[in-house]
């Protein structure tokens, strides 16, 4: 949204520099993003003083051009030979100095000193079209005797500089599209901080008078969801030319192209008021009468740019009595516009539902200034004003005369929302008590009307143009903005009721941790989008469908974070970067069929939080003190391991199955006791990275972390004192059964020795010659420790021997 630095002064008085108006609106929450400087002569006539001529003669070398000396108030006069035949001594001129830069189209040059047939010359004295101020190039301008020499040339024609202010409207901020919307939130900061202010537009209700009746244009709404007010009036007689140069400055200064005075009046309301207007040549409203409704499906109809369209059934359109003339609030027709023979026009101003002109601009390909205000929802109390100022305008502008009463349709008004706001409420969500005082002076600044007020709080009446106010978290968000987030201290905003606490701190707070261990491990993290292409779940009932895609590469929501990190190895690998190594957390979500319930539609979805892990490439490549070596599913497996660790996850409450998901080659699925899959992780398929043009192997691992700290919830993390006695380690060579795992065996071992027992590792497999068929040879490691004293050979002795027996019985293990 652009806005005039000089444009935004006509509505609220300040007198702030154009980058304090810039800190001042991004603190309210209207975030500026470019400030740039807007001169309406380029070039600011920088460079140009007023200076007397005091002698002038004739070039020695020349027939036409003169010698003269000029003072510009230096020490020193100027020399400067000029061609104009009407210079002479005496005159007040405009003189461009040495160094000054002078424009001719997109061409510039610089005043530099020079000699003209021979003679030296430093400077210009310039015509009108060679400074930009006029189209004359007859002569040399000439200043009346009172110009004071050395005047800057700026300041004597009394130029000022405008300023664009770039700002970027968040999609709730639909009230701050135009530049009353900005100064009203201006407004509220300037009283909040303690400046002496008023906001202020032109007053137009005493000054609309109908000029006649000899033009009634009847309104009919056929269709009252998709338009809930309707409002024109018809002008007549009016002169379609050029805008006068105040209103083409204005619109050109915010990047809009004037075009004809008609056109330009309703742009100039749009950017002035927020409120999009259309105009009609009345003669093209046929049977003076205006319908608003749907068409059939198929419709076909030709736009303002010549292109046709066919309108759907949910395509609202302004018709005449015979047919469409506008799809509302988005374009309108061939035809219907108004140009240079039109004399007649009908000016509209209407409320449309935001959600049909979204739909229908979408529909149709269609993004205008109109549409993108009536998608997000205008001031339906405004939309009189507008009309009214439109007219008059018209009238000033076009010579043309009111000629019908306003023709006001509004079936059903439009209520402003009231909310019951509580001072310990704001006071916990903000984090800090805010005086009772300032929290209803900020309300009033922003046109709440106050309805009642008690001790605990103020029961208000929100204007209906804030259609993101209607909840006692959104008047408190106003409140804040207002009042300054950086006035809430650092310390209190630990108090606020919006700082992340129980289960969903220690949520993220593990998150946190994780992220940190991969990371210093050698990881990237990644952020992918939630939305993906449909062709990643083929047919499948359980994804979740977006209604309106914006295309089919972002026609569902993910399912697994699977497809993003493999679209980033891709995009690496294809930029010779293939040894990768990423994380990514993030949602995913899920549609259940069975589940769905007309009372509830929301039962049937699912959404849950995950984290993934891709490693692909070399593990080390290129070191001196190593030699190249690959990554293995093993290195991802260890950090899968370590974050279990981290997490607090005990190996006795997983159990491990081999994975049946087709997008593994090779790979195994994790679960609870309770049969809860809480990861999956191994080799993905060679025909899934043939999809995304991947040679190297790729190793991948999904966590579901909202399953994980559900698993987690109970379980404490505790510490003890370093011991000071030291461990003993013990080695078993185990024959056993092929079947039998190592989880068995560490879990058996435990059970046996409880207190002494801290650690037991495999540190070697052995299958085949020299043993009894369908056996297999564990060697694994024992560590003992009393933290109490040093154990002896004796105490020992006896729990190995515990650990064999219990092992013998459980697992038929025997010793090699």
């Amino acid at each position: 949204m652009n806005i005039s630095y000089k444009w935004l002064k006509e509505y609220v008085d300040f007198d702030l520099t154009p980058q304090q108006v810039c800190d001042a609106l991004t603190s309210t929450g209207l975030e500026v993003d470019a400030l740039e400087e807007v001169q309406s002569i380029r070039g600011g006539l920088k460079g140009l003083y007023v200076g007397k001529v005091l002698t002038c003669e004739a070039h020695p070398n020349s027939d036409h051009l003169h010698v003269t000396t000029v003072d510009l108030g230096h020490e020193v006069p100027s020399q400067i030979v000029c061609g104009a035949p009407n210079v002479a001594a005496g005159q007040k001129v405009i003189v461009a100095d040495l160094g000054c830069v002078l424009y001719d189209g997109d061409k510039e040059f610089v005043i530099k000193k020079s000699k003209l047939r021979g003679v030296d010359s430093c400077g210009m004295i310039c015509a009108e079209d060679e400074i930009g101020i006029g189209t004359s190039h007859a002569g040399i301008i000439v200043l009346p005797d009172d110009a004071v020499v050395g005047t800057p040339a700026a300041e004597y024609y009394h130029l000022e500089s405008d300023w664009l202010i770039e700002i970027d409207i968040t999609a709730n901020r639909a009230d701050a599209l135009s530049h009353w919307g900005v100064a009203r939130d201006l407004y509220a900061w300037l009283r909040q901080n303690g400046y002496e202010t008023s906001l202020h537009r032109p007053t137009v209700a005493d000054g609309f008078v109908a000029d006649n009746n000899a033009l009634p244009i009847d309104v009919v709404i056929e269709n009252t969801e998709a338009c809930l007010r309707y409002a024109c009036v018809s002008i007549t007689d009016c002169e379609v030319k050029e805008s006068p140069e105040w209103l083409k400055n204005k619109l050109t200064t915010v990047g809009l192209r004037p075009i004809n005075n008609i056109v330009d009046i309703t742009n100039y309301i749009m950017m002035a008021y927020g409120q999009p207007l259309h105009t009609f040549d009345a003669d093209m409203v046929k049977g003076h009468k205006i319908v608003v409704k749907t068409m059939p499906e198929g419709t076909p109809f030709v736009t303002l740019d010549g292109v046709e369209h066919k309108l759907s059934d949910r395509d609202l359109a302004i018709c005449n009595a015979e047919e469409p003339m506008c799809i509302a609030g988005v374009f309108g027709g061939k035809g219907s516009g108004t140009y240079e023979t039109t004399k007649h026009v009908v000016l509209e101003s209407a409320y449309f539902h935001p959600t049909w002109i979204r739909k229908s601009a979408r529909r149709h390909g269609l993004s205008t200034d109109a549409s993108f205000r009536f998608e997000r929802g205008i001031d339906p109390n405004g939309i009189i004003y507008a009309l009214q100022q439109a007219a008059l305008l018209c009238k000033e502008l076009a010579g043309g005369k009111i000629s019908m009463e306003i023709r006001d349709v509004y079936p059903t008004p439009i209520e402003n929302a009231k909310v019951d706001l509580k001072y310990d409420y704001v006071h916990s969500l903000v984090g800090k008590d805010i005086a009772v005082e300032n929290i209803k002076s900020i309300c009033e600044s922003l046109e709440m009307k106050v309805l009642s007020e008690s001790a605990d709080g103020l029961l208000i009446e929100v204007p209906a143009y804030r259609v993101d106010v209607t909840r006692p978290c959104d008047v408190v968000e106003d409140i804040l903005r207002i009042y300054g987030y950086n006035n809430v201290e650092i310390p209190t905003q630990l108090k606020s009721s919006l700082v992340i606490k129980g289960e969903e701190d220690r949520k993220h707070k593990l998150q946190n941790l994780v992220s940190e261990q991969l990371v210093g491990a050698g990881f990237n993290e990644i952020l992918n989008n939630s939305l993906t292409k449909t062709a990643y779940y083929g047919e499948s009932e359980t994804v979740v469908k977006i209604m309106n895609p914006l295309s089919s590469d972002l026609g569902v929501m993910r399912q697994t974070l699977l497809y993003g990190g493999l679209e980033s190895i891709e995009h690496n690998v294809k930029r010779k970067n293939p040894n990768l190594k990423f994380f990514e957390f993030g949602n995913c979500y899920f549609f259940s069929p069975e589940k769905q319930n007309a009372d509830d539609p929301m039962q049937a979805y699912k959404e849950e939080y995950f984290c993934g892990i891709w490693i692909t490439g070399k593990r080390v490549e290129g070191s001196w003190a190593h030699p190249n070596e690959d990554s293995t599913y093993f290195e991802l497996s260890a950090h899968v391991q370590n974050i279990l660790q981290r997490i607090g996850m005990k190996q006795g409450q997983l159990v491990t199955k081999p994975s049946e998901n087709p997008v593994f080659s090779a790979g195994i699925v994790i679960e609870n006791r309770g049969g809860k899959k809480l990861i999956e992780m191994g080799i993905l398929a060679k025909k899934l990275l043939k999809q995304f043009d991947l040679q190297q192997p790729v190793f991948f691992a999904e966590l579901n972390w909202t399953q994980l700290m559900k698993a987690t919830k109970k379980n404490e993390v505790l510490f003890t004192d370093i011991p000071k006695h030291p461990a003993v380690s013990r080695d078993l060579a185990l024959l056993v059964d092929n079947a039998v795992e190592f989880a068995q065996i560490e879990q058996t071992a435990r059970q046996a020795e409880k207190k002494l027992l801290k650690r037991v590792e495999l540190f070697d497999v052995y299958e085949g010659k020299n043993l009894p068929a369908g056996k297999k040879s564990y060697a694994v490691n024992f560590i003992l420790q009393d933290e109490e004293k040093t154990m002896n050979d004796k105490q020992i002795d006896a729990i190995m021997q515990k650990l064999i027996a219990s092992l013998k019985k459980q697992l038929g293990a025997e010793l090699r």
